[in-house]
């Protein structure tokens, strides 16, 4: 305890880590009020209806993302998942068309364009989005909850909720320049942890009221929770480390190379992708709900809508197995690492330089990525598991998923920024028994 005050006191010295940290924190609360806000023209006391069909299920998970914004109608309520969705696209399309692997390649000036890109994606994302979800709440609202009626509404609203995201979007960039940590992970992390205090608190009264050893089993429910928050930083921090050998090269009187390094590898090298790319494909069933004519097809949206069922989780493991193998392929490029150690004289001790380094690389990748991408769908279909074992939906969610994986990775990169600026200057980090691993690897 004396420890972790006297690193708190080293923060507060550190003028300009105090200062990011109180911007940080300054940006999340302007966040967090605007998800309160509800639309004009809507009676917040009229959401009840929303906020039941947020309480599980899909449109639970979205809600989960925006901090509670979707299902209070707020002025926020699409969150940042449009530019998301529009990220993901931007970088598929940098595989397949050629344009787009130039801008990759051209460094500062082609990040600028690919993130302008993305901003008119995330727009016309927006353009579709905002009128469904306004069409979405007709349905689920009674009509005098509609302060306002006809088209001005509708319109007013889709531009309202348009700016909105595109608000968050701009205070996530804030967040990256002059804050700690990635603005848009925290943000999305901000709004996942802002439902725990809930769900924690509706779990414990739930168990109270139970008959006998309602306070054991809660106990027992937190433990476990634990344990699977420990493992996923163990899937976040595994590395495997391939041994690369510099060769000695005497240039004039300095002599270059001739030490062993590491390739880290990592065990998850797709991180989260794989289950936020799996997540929009299993939205599709719920798009399709409203479009179901037979018994037949409505039997197969709500078997594919239910979070907790069979099919859904395991189709939603299968895509994220495929998904990880195919974002690592697409993040790992075993022929360019095998070209700059050759360039840089580095080689594999055992190993010939070029194509069978290549080789190597690929199957060591290959070996490391499926237990990789098992670990990962256990984790993302566990909230399944402990909506099973009796332990409430809310709660649940945090069991597993992208909730408990994108908590785990953005807390992990914030500390290790922390810990990089004390150690900078001269002060404790914030683990005396080693340094903090972000997803960025040791």
């Amino acid at each position: 305890m004396k420890s972790f005050i006297q690193t708190l006191k080293n923060i507060w010295k550190i003028e300009d880590l105090k200062a990011r940290l109180l911007f940080t924190l300054s940006i999340i609360l302007i966040y967090r009020f605007c998800s309160i806000i509800t639309l004009p023209g809507i009676d917040p006391n009229q959401l009840q209806a929303l906020k039941t069909q947020t309480a599980g299920g899909i449109m639970g998970i979205l809600d989960m993302f925006s901090g509670g914004a979707f299902s209070n109608a707020s002025i926020v309520a699409l969150g940042i998942m449009p530019y998301i969705s529009a990220s993901i696209v931007v970088q598929l399309l940098g595989i397949a068309i050629p344009y787009f692997q130039k801008l990759q390649r051209e460094g500062e000036s082609g990040r600028r364009k690919i993130n302008q890109i993305t901003r008119y994606l995330t727009l016309i994302i927006l353009v579709l989005q905002a009128p469904a979800y306004l069409a979405n709440l007709r349905i689920q609202l009674p009509q005098e909850a509609f302060l306002v009626q006809g088209v001005s509404f509708t319109v007013i609203s889709t531009i309202i909720l348009m700016s909105g995201t595109m608000f968050i979007m701009w205070l996530g960039e804030r967040i990256t320049e002059k804050g700690i940590g990635n603005g848009i992970s925290m943000i999305i992390m901000i709004g996942i942890i802002a439902r725990l205090p809930e769900s924690l608190v509706q779990e414990f009264a739930w168990r109270l009221e139970a008959q006998s050893g309602g306070l054991v089993i809660f106990l027992f429910e937190i433990i476990v929770w634990l344990v699977v928050i420990g493992l996923s930083i163990l899937l976040v921090q595994g590395v495997r480390k391939i041994p690369v050998q510099y060769a000695k090269r005497i240039v004039g009187n300095k002599q270059y190379g001739g030490v062993r390094q590491y390739i880290p590898l990592k065990v998850n090298a797709a991180g989260v992708m794989p289950i936020i790319f799996a997540q929009a494909l299993m939205m599709v069933p719920v798009t399709l709900a409203g479009f179901a004519t037979t018994d037949t097809t409505s039997g197969f949206v709500i078997a594919f809508s239910d979070i907790t069922g069979f099919w859904y989780n395991l189709v939603n493991a299968i895509l994220i197995v495929l998904f990880t193998y195919f974002y690592t392929a697409v993040t790992i490029n075993p022929t360019q690492m095998a070209e700059d150690m050759k360039r840089n004289g580095g080689f594999i001790p055992g190993v010939k330089p070029g194509k069978k380094t290549v080789e190597y690389l690929d199957s060591i990748m290959s070996r490391i990525t499926l237990p990789g991408s098992l670990f990962l769908a256990t984790v993302a279909i566990l909230p399944a598991f402990a909506s099973f074992m009796g332990i409430s939906i809310q709660f649940a969610q945090f069991f597993g998923g992208t909730s408990l994986l994108i908590m785990v990775g953005v807390v992990l990169d914030t500390l290790q920024q922390i810990e990089s600026h004390l150690l900078n200057r001269h002060y404790d980090g914030l683990m005396k028994s080693g340094r903090i691993k972000g997803r960025s690897g040791t």
